[in-house]
């Protein structure tokens, strides 16, 4: 059972909203803040977004 708090993304809707962190060149605070969801979880989704492109860490 999770928290009363917890609200499940899509995909899609994962997908979009770190395209919009890179196309609109606003920081991921201000999308999230924006789209009424977690800063964190944006930060999170954006980061494997770049990894399903290939842009790893260097190491």
């Amino acid at each position: 059972m999770g928290s009363k708090y917890t609200k499940r993304c899509t995909a899609e809707f994962k997908r979009d909203a770190s395209a919009l962190v890179d196309s609109t060149g606003k920081t991921v605070t201000a999308v999230a803040r924006e789209l009424g969801i977690s800063s964190e979880s944006l930060r999170g989704w954006c980061r494997q977004a770049g990894a399903d492109r290939g842009e790893g860490a260097p190491g």
